[in-house]
């Protein structure tokens, strides 16, 4: 079992940055010349359960332009004057109605590239018990999946699927109703495999 401790070491371990094309490398080509990176960052907020640690994730709401539907950390677009901590935060509290207070922050993880020009840091913390209320304009559900089931690299699989046109490999972890897959996964098979080298 992950205890706080692993994740913790795991957090402060020597990582790389990821992004949402290094499975396929040669897709980078086909992506705009001199784009501009957005930062942005997510909240890979943990609580502690009697059978062990829990992810928080989110379903984002179907009505979204972007990524309807989809798996996600809390998390979003750095506002000017904003620290990535401050941020994840912030998202946190206006997506999922996560109080500030009693959140520990454990570090942050290498930055993770998006081919939608984001720059997104993992911000990892141990939360306190609390009630989420998703924002539903955002969020259509808030659930949580057991850490020792994300860090265990044998429920992630590699998958391809056409991008604009060009085929590009991303990580998915499948959990029960739920498909885990592209930037969320990617993150997570990140923090994963400082895990595997700590625990």
């Amino acid at each position: 079992m992950i205890t706080r401790e692993i994740l913790q070491a795991a957090v402060k371990a020597a990582g790389r940055p990821s992004s949402d094309y290094d499975l396929t490398p040669e897709f980078i080509k086909y992506l705009p010349e001199k784009r501009v990176l957005r930062p942005a960052s997510v909240l890979v907020a943990v609580v502690a359960r009697p059978k062990g640690l829990h992810v928080v994730l989110t379903k984002r709401a179907s009505h979204l332009k972007h990524h309807p539907g989809q798996v996600a950390f809390p998390g979003g677009k750095q506002e000017a004057g904003e620290t990535p901590i401050q941020t994840a935060l912030r998202e946190a509290c206006e997506e999922i109605a996560l109080p500030s207070e009693g959140v520990e922050i454990l570090g942050v993880l290498d930055r993770h590239e998006t081919v939608t020009n984001f720059t997104v840091t993992p911000v990892v913390a141990m939360i306190p018990d609390f009630t989420p209320r998703p924002e539903r304009g955002e969020v259509e559900e808030v659930f949580e999946v057991p850490l020792d089931f994300l860090m265990d690299r044998q429920n992630m699989t590699r998958q391809a699927r056409n991008w604009q046109g060009h085929r590009r490999e991303y990580y998915t972890i499948p959990y029960g109703p739920y498909y885990i897959w592209g930037a969320t996964a990617r993150m997570i098979k990140a923090l994963a495999d400082r895990v595997a080298i700590c625990g």
